[in-house]
C-alpha cells in the first residue's frame, strides 16, 4: 500500500533527522494538502488525517447531496450518496473517502523531495529558535569560509556570520582557525535566517570580563560604562559594591593575570580600567588617563567639560587621532575639550562657556547658543556683521552684551580662574587606569 510505504519512508527520514512524530505528521499532512491542491484545484472541502501508529493516511472530501450534480468536486447525487448512507436526504453533507493511492506512484518521489525540503526548513527554524535564546552568549567555532564582506563559522549544523564591521580590523583570519565571538543577534527574513556574531561589539568585551572576573559575574563589581574602538583601545568604568574589594585591582588580577587573558584574546587591544566616582570632575580626570589634567571645568547643563594639561601632557591626553579624549568623552558622557597650558596662557581665546559667565544678558546668551555660538572664544572669532545677522540680535542688544562680556571676562582674570590645580587626593589614578603596563606616550605619536 502506497500510503503505508510513504509513512514508513517518512518515519525513517525523520528518525535520521531527529524530528518528533507529531511534527512529522504535520509535515505529511501539509504535503498531501499540496497534492490535493494540484489535483483538484482547491483544498476547501478536504481533510487529511495521518495515523502514525497504524501507518495510515486518510483523506476525506465533504460534498453536498443534490438532485443534479453541477460540480463533482463539491456535490454528489442522492442515489450515489445513499449507496453509502441510505438515510441521507437532499442538502445533507456527504463524506467521500479518497484513496491516497489515487495520486499515483510518483507520489513517493515527490513526497520524499518535499519532505527533505520541509525538514531543512524545520531544522533552520530549530536552529533559529535555539540561537535566538542564546543572544549575548560567547561561542567557539571554526572558520570554514572567508569572504570580503564576512566570515562564516560552522558549529554543528549551524552557520554563523561575522560581518566585516563586527570583526577586529587588525586581526587576520584563516580558514580552519578556531575563533571566539559573542552572539549579537539572530535575524529572520522570510525564509532566510542569519545568526550574527561579533568580536567588535562592546558586549563581547563585557562578557570576557564576566568570564575572567568572578566578582563581576557575582554582582560585587559593576560595569558602569564602556567605550571601545575595537583593536585599539577601550575605556571601562567599574565600581565595587563591597568596600573591602578594589574594583580596579580585581579586574586587573594578581600581577595582571586577569586583564592579560582578555588583552591576549583581543590581540593586544589596550584596556583602561577606571574607578567610578560620583564626582564628574574626578571621573573625567581618571578617564583621561594616562594623561592627568591639572584643572577640569564643567558645564553640566550641556554635558561639556574643559580639561587643561601641561604642555608635555597634551599629546598623550588627546591621543592618536584624538582617540584618548574621544573615548573619555564617550565613557563619561561629557564632551571633553582638551587644551594645554600655553594654549590658555598665550591667547585670550579661553573656551569659557557663555552660560558659565556671570551677569551676561540671558536673552542674548540663549540666542547665541541656539545659533551654535556657545563659548567666549566663538564670540570673539565671529565678526560683528555675522552676529548682527542672527535673528533677534540688534545693535543695541549686541552692544549691551559685548559690554557685559568685556566687564566679566578679562584675560588676566580668566587665566587666574582656570589655572587652579586639581586636588592631589587621587594619587591612585595613574596606576589604576593603566591596565596595560606597556601603555605609554606611543599612542600619541
Amino acid at each position: 500500500m502506497i500510503s503505508k510505504n510513504i509513512i514508513e519512508a517518512f518515519i525513517q527520514v525523520a528518525k535520521d533527522k531527529n524530528i518528533d512524530r507529531k511534527e512529522l505528521a504535520g509535515i505529511i499532512k501539509e504535503i498531501f494538502m499540496t497534492l490535493i491542491q494540484k489535483k483538484y484545484g482547491n483544498v476547501d472541502n478536504f481533510d487529511v488525517i495521518v495515523n502514525m501508529d497504524k501507518g495510515e493516511i486518510e483523506i476525506y472530501q465533504e460534498k453536498e447531496v443534490v438532485e443534479t450534480v453541477f460540480d463533482s468536486d463539491f456535490e454528489v447525487d442522492l442515489e450515489t450518496a445513499r449507496l453509502v448512507a441510505p438515510d441521507l436526504e437532499i442538502g445533507d453533507p456527504y463524506i467521500d473517502v479518497v484513496d491516497p493511492d489515487s495520486f499515483g506512484r510518483r507520489l513517493i518521489t515527490y513526497a520524499r523531495q518535499t519532505l527533505n525540503q520541509k525538514i531543512q526548513e524545520f531544522e533552520k527554524e530549530e536552529i533559529f529558535n535555539d540561537y535566538a535564546e542564546r543572544v549575548g552568549e560567547i561561542i567557539l567555532g571554526e572558520i570554514h569560509q572567508i569572504r570580503r564582506d564576512a566570515l562564516f563559522i560552522n558549529i554543528d549544523k549551524a552557520e554563523l556570520k561575522m560581518p566585516r564591521d563586527q570583526q577586529i580590523y587588525n586581526e587576520r583570519y584563516r580558514r580552519g582557525d578556531s575563533i571566539r565571538a559573542i552572539i549579537k543577534e539572530v535575524r529572520k527574513d522570510k525564509k532566510n535566517y542569519e545568526i550574527i556574531i561579533s568580536r567588535a561589539d562592546p558586549a563581547f568585551l563585557i562578557k570576557l570580563f564576566k568570564t575572567e572576573v568572578p566578582e563581576i559575574e557575582d554582582g560585587i563589581i559593576e560595569i558602569k560604562a564602556i567605550s571601545r574602538e575595537p583593536g585599539d583601545r577601550t575605556k571601562i568604568i567599574v565600581e565595587s559594591n563591597d568596600k573591602r574589594i578594589d574594583a580596579v585591582g580585581a579586574c586587573v588580577g594578581m600581577k595582571g593575570s586577569r586583564i592579560q587573558v582578555i588583552v591576549r584574546e583581543l590581540n593586544g587591544e589596550k584596556i583602561d580600567i577606571i574607578n567610578y566616582s560620583s564626582e564628574p570632575q574626578l571621573l573625567i580626570q581618571r578617564a583621561l588617563s594616562p594623561a592627568k589634567p591639572y584643572h577640569v571645568e564643567l558645564n553640566q547643563a550641556r554635558n561639556r567639560a574643559l580639561a587643561l594639561f601641561e604642555d608635555s601632557e597634551i599629546s598623550v591626553a588627546i591621543g592618536k587621532s584624538g582617540q584618548n579624549v574621544r573615548l573619555a568623552s564617550k565613557v563619561t558622557g561629557f564632551e571633553i575639550d582638551a587644551k594645554s597650558r600655553s594654549e590658555v596662557e598665550g591667547t585670550s581665546d579661553v573656551d569659557l562657556f557663555l552660560v558659565d559667565v556671570e551677569n551676561l544678558p540671558t536673552r542674548v546668551v540663549n540666542i547665541l547658543v541656539e545659533n551654535g555660538i556657545e563659548t567666549v572664544n566663538e564670540v570673539v572669532n565671529t565678526s560683528r556683521e555675522s552676529l548682527l545677522s542672527i535673528k533677534g540680535l540688534g545693535e543695541k542688544l549686541l552692544d549691551e552684551f559685548l559690554e557685559a562680556l568685556h566687564e566679566e571676562v578679562e584675560i588676566e582674570e580668566v587665566v587666574e580662574e582656570v589655572m587652579v590645580d586639581v586636588s592631589e587626593d587621587d594619587d591612585e589614578t595613574a596606576e589604576e587606569v593603566e591596565a596595560n603596563t606597556d601603555q605609554d606616550e606611543k599612542d600619541s605619536e
